[in-house]
C-alpha cells in the first residue's frame, strides 16, 4: 500500500484526477493498482507510440436535404456530453509539429429544458437565411433574407402587418446551387442619417461569376433597388462555398466571410492563398466612403497580401457573430466530409483550411506553416456524427430570459436540426446537446433584448426558449 501512495503521488494532477475517478467503490485497492498501471506508473508514458489512422477523406461532403421537418419540437438537456468519435487521421506527409490535441469534455448547463417556439410565420417565408431589425422603428420591424426567392421581406414583430417586400433583386441574383442566391443583408450603424443598407449575393447566370457585395440606399419601409453601388465583386469558380455573411463589428467595419470557392478539397488552394479574397473573413471601412477604405490595422494593409483580409485559412463560413459582451467573433466553418468547426476570429489568424481539416491534417501536400502557427477550433464535431452535415454558427448568449445560459454560445447544425450550447468562458468546455429541434437550421439573429430566434428554411421563424 505503501509503494501505490508512492506511486500516486508522483502522478501529474491530471493522472491523479483520472485515478481517483476509477478507483472509487468496494474494489478500491485493485482498481487504483490497475489504473496506476494503465496511468503509467508502471510502465509506458507520454513516449508511447500514437495509434496510426486512415488519412482524411477527400471527397466533398453530403449535400443539404431539400424536406423540412415539423414546425415546432422541444428536448431536455442532457446532463452530460454525447460521446464523438476521438479517431485520428495520420497526414500524407507529416508536420514537423502535431496539431494541438481537442479539450476534454464537460457537463450540460443545467437540467432545464428548452423548446423552440413560432416567433414568426408565414407562407412568404421560403429559405430564410437572415434576419436584421430596422433601425428607427423601436424594435417592431425587421428585414428577412429569402435566399431563393432573391428578395428581402419587410416583417412586423408585433403581428401589426403580414410581411411585405422590402426590396425584390431577383433581376441581379441568381444561381440554381443550393448555396446560391441572396446570402445576407445588414444596416448601416448610421442608417438613421445615411440610409444605407449592404447586400452580398450571387449572381444568375453561368457557375463562376463573382460574388457581390453592394450598397443601397433604404428607408424604414423599402429600399432603392436602382441605387445599388457594387462595392467588392469576390472572384469565382463554381456554384458552391460562397460564405457568407454581412456584420458590422464593435469596432464599426463592416465584416464579409468568403467560402474557398467551391468543390472539393479547395482545388484552387484557396484558404492559404492570402493574395485573393475567397476563403476568408474580409473587413472593410465603409461608414461615410463613396466604396470602402482599408482600416489601417488590418494584417496585410502595408502590404504581404489582399488587404481586405482579416483572417484566413476557412473553408465555408456560413455564419458568425460577436459576443455583445465581450466583442468577440465566433464563427461556424463548415466542413469537407470529417469535422466542422467552431473558431474564435482574431486579426490576422491562419485556421488551417485546407492544410488542416478540424484539428486533423488534411491536405500537406501545399506550403503548410508549422501547426503552432496556426489557430485550431474552439471545438470540434463529427461532420456525418447523427445525421449531420454543415455547421450553422449562432451567438453567444446574452438575454435575459435563461439566465442558466448566459456566456453559452449557442450554434446548431443544418441537417440534423440539433443545437448545442458551448461555454465561452472555460477554454476547456466541449459542446453540450441542448436541443434535437428537427428543423433545418440556416441561421440565428440576436434580438436587441439578446433572445435568440432561429431562421428555418420552413414557413415559420422560432424563438428558443424554455419548454
Amino acid at each position: 500500500m505503501q509503494r501505490f501512495l508512492h506511486q500516486f503521488r508522483t502522478l501529474s494532477p491530471t493522472q491523479q484526477r483520472y485515478v481517483l475517478g476509477a478507483a472509487g467503490g468496494a474494489g478500491l485497492l485493485l482498481s487504483l493498482w490497475l489504473t496506476l498501471w494503465v496511468a503509467g506508473a508502471f510502465g509506458g508514458g507520454d513516449d508511447e507510440a500514437q495509434v496510426a489512422c486512415s488519412p482524411c477523406p477527400t471527397s466533398t461532403r453530403t449535400a443539404k436535404p431539400t424536406t423540412s421537418a415539423s414546425p415546432s419540437a422541444s428536448a431536455t438537456a442532457t446532463p452530460c456530453c454525447p460521446e464523438t468519435p476521438g479517431a485520428t487521421f495520420a497526414p500524407t506527409a507529416p508536420p514537423e509539429t502535431q496539431p494541438p490535441a481537442p479539450p476534454p469534455e464537460t457537463a450540460a448547463p443545467g437540467p432545464v429544458s428548452y423548446t423552440l417556439a413560432p416567433f414568426l410565420q408565414s407562407g412568404a417565408f421560403d429559405r430564410i437565411v437572415d434576419f436584421a431589425v430596422i433601425p428607427g422603428t423601436n424594435n417592431t420591424e425587421a428585414i428577412a433574407v429569402a435566399q431563393k426567392a432573391e428578395r428581402i421581406l419587410r416583417v412586423s414583430l408585433t403581428g401589426a402587418f403580414a410581411p411585405a417586400v422590402y426590396g425584390d433583386l431577383s433581376d441581379r441574383v441568381g444561381g440554381g446551387g443550393n448555396e446560391e442566391g441572396l446570402l445576407s443583408a445588414t444596416f448601416s450603424p448610421d442608417f438613421l442619417n445615411d440610409g444605407r443598407i449592404y447586400v452580398y449575393y450571387t449572381q444568375g447566370g453561368d457557375a463562376g461569376k463573382p460574388t457581390v457585395l453592394s450598397r443601397f440606399q433604404a428607408s424604414a419601409s423599402s429600399m432603392d433597388t436602382n441605387t445599388e453601388t457594387r462595392l467588392l465583386d469576390v472572384p469565382d469558380f463554381a456554384s458552391n462555398h460562397n460564405g457568407g455573411r454581412l456584420l458590422f463589428g464593435p469596432d464599426g467595419y463592416l465584416y464579409l466571410s468568403t467560402g474557398d470557392g467551391g468543390g472539393a478539397g479547395d482545388p484552387k488552394r484557396s484558404g492559404q492563398d492570402t493574395n485573393i479574397l475567397r476563403g476568408k473573413v474580409l473587413r472593410l471601412n465603409v461608414t461615410g466612403q463613396a466604396h470602402y477604405t482599408i482600416p489601417p490595422d488590418n494584417p496585410f494593409a502595408g502590404g504581404g497580401g489582399a488587404p481586405e483580409i482579416f483572417a484566413y485559412g476557412l473553408r465555408n463560413p456560413w455564419r458568425y457573430s460577436f459576443d455583445r459582451a465581450t466583442g468577440a467573433l465566433w464563427l461556424g466553418d463548415v466542413g469537407q466530409n470529417s469535422f466542422e468547426e467552431v473558431d474564435i476570429i482574431v486579426r490576422g489568424g491562419n485556421y488551417g483550411w485546407s492544410c488542416y481539416e478540424g484539428f486533423a491534417p488534411f491536405n500537406q501536400q501545399q506550403a503548410c506553416p508549422p501547426s503552432e502557427a496556426l489557430q485550431f477550433p474552439r471545438a470540434v464535431y463529427g461532420t456525418h456524427d447523427g445525421g449531420s452535415c454543415a455547421v450553422t454558427g449562432g451567438y453567444v448568449y446574452r438575454g435575459g430570459a435563461m439566465p442558466e445560459l448566459n456566456g453559452q454560445y449557442i450554434f446548431a447544425d443544418y441537417c440534423s436540426g440539433r443545437i448545442w450550447t458551448l461555454d465561452s468562458g472555460n477554454p476547456s468546455a466541449q459542446p453540450v446537446i441542448l436541443l434535437e429541434s428537427g428543423q433545418q437550421i440556416s441561421s440565428f439573429y440576436e434580438l436587441p433584448d439578446g433572445e435568440l430566434i432561429v431562421l428555418t428554411f420552413s414557413d415559420t421563424i422560432f424563438v428558443l426558449k424554455h419548454g
